[in-house]
């Protein structure tokens, strides 16, 4: 087998990479270790800057998201059962996409089976080969035969466990890990939501967030000890703790239902340096992981598919600028993210055995937040994002 550019990994990070490389009349396949039903089945972030919106139309796969996303001018933070809002559109011209990652998922596949463009799913023992030389390559076993395909350019959209950063001799990488001592517990459920934008909010038994995905479907999330378990956690449990958390007015708000899905996920801020390795390019969850206070982690792989579209494109015409300098491009917008999402964190979230000081001091931050034009000012270009 034979290609231009073989992508590890068929979640957006992937797709989108295949979709726009794919326009722009270079070949790739995509191999991915699980079912497509699986791939589809994960669920993930839902809030898409301006910049990952507009590389969506670019990939042409913006149709649906667009009919059915729910644009959002603003978000509410709710500081110890006060509400303030941070109006996007009033403070930086901008707003924000509700839209679901698995629906995203879903546009993009469809769009890939429409032009006729291969991905492999269900691939085993996954090898990436020679990136450090001038012919890549990838093994691997599908349906109980083993293949091998050749290609000028591996990229590793494989995720924070997948096999391409593993496979990087140690040697010549470095990683910044920062765990949280919480995760959050989340419930996606066919309910209405309790209100028309986000709500983030800080309260004295920990962080909660209100989130949707429809106007029919609700996520909603809970800050949790970081070794609890989803068994331990009821319907009726989460809905009861998360009304304790909600201001009075938004907890008699509150619709509750069965959960279609609960999980817990951990809390990291991670990233490997650099991106690049010859002919191999990391991209998304397998470069870096933000805690999802942020909103930052799609729109960030998203911003990594660009720079790698684009990079690819110039050296097809005739440039490797773009291949030389895309870890260093990536990375300066990655670590403004990291901060912002990691601030977020640290302000919106109750610490165990939390010091005195450092709680008077968060406070005093929020304070200063909520009652300055610059502080929201600051949480709103944030946001939103940087132009890619």
């Amino acid at each position: 087998m034979r290609t231009q550019v073989a992508i590890i990994g068929a979640g957006p990070a992937g797709l989108l990479l295949g979709q726009l490389l794919a326009k722009a009349g270079i070949a790739n396949i995509i191999i991915e270790q699980r079912s497509r039903a699986h791939v589809l089945s994960r669920i993930r972030a839902g809030v898409l800057e301006p910049g990952t919106v507009a590389l969506l139309d670019e990939a042409g796969v913006g149709q649906r998201l667009h009919r059915e996303g729910l644009p959002h001018g603003g978000f509410e933070l709710c500081i110890d059962g006060r509400l303030q809002r941070i109006d996007l559109q009033a403070l930086t011209g901008k707003q924000v996409m509700i839209y679901g990652q698995t629906e995203l998922t879903r546009d993009l596949m469809d769009a890939r089976a429409e032009a006729g463009l291969e991905s492999v799913y269900e691939a085993q023992q996954v090898e990436v080969l020679d990136f450090d030389g001038r012919q890549p390559g990838v093994r691997f076993v599908q349906d109980g035969r083993a293949r091998e395909l050749r290609c000028d350019f591996i990229a590793g959209c494989d995720g924070f466990h997948g096999i391409c950063r593993a496979s990087v001799p140690p040697a010549l990488l470095t990683t910044h890990e920062k765990v949280y001592p919480f995760g959050w517990l989340g419930v996606l459920a066919d309910v209405p939501p309790v209100s028309p934008e986000l709500i983030y909010v800080r309260h004295e038994r920990g962080f909660a967030l209100c989130s949707q995905r429809s106007a029919t479907r609700s996520r909603y999330y809970l800050q949790c000890d970081s070794q609890a378990r989803v068994e331990q956690w009821s319907d009726q449990a989460f809905w009861d703790e998360l009304r304790r958390r909600l201001p009075a007015a938004e907890a008699a708000r509150l619709v509750s239902g069965p959960a279609l899905e609960k999980s817990i996920a951990p809390l990291r801020s991670f990233v490997a340096e650099p991106m690049r390795f010859g002919r191999l390019f990391l991209a998304g969850d397998a470069a870096h992981i933000v805690p999802p206070t942020g909103a930052k982690g799609l729109n960030l792989a998203a911003s990594d598919v660009a720079y790698l579209w684009q990079a690819l494109a110039d050296f097809y015409r005739g440039s490797e600028l773009g291949v030389d300098h895309y870890s260093q491009r990536c990375l300066q917008r990655i670590w403004k993210a990291e901060r912002f999402s990691w601030w977020m964190t640290t302000l919106l979230h109750r610490f165990p055995n939390q010091p005195a000081f450092d709680a008077r001091l968060q406070e005093a931050e929020l304070s200063y937040l909520i009652e300055s034009a610059h502080g929201r000012g600051m949480i709103a270009e944030n946001y939103v994002g940087l132009p890619l």
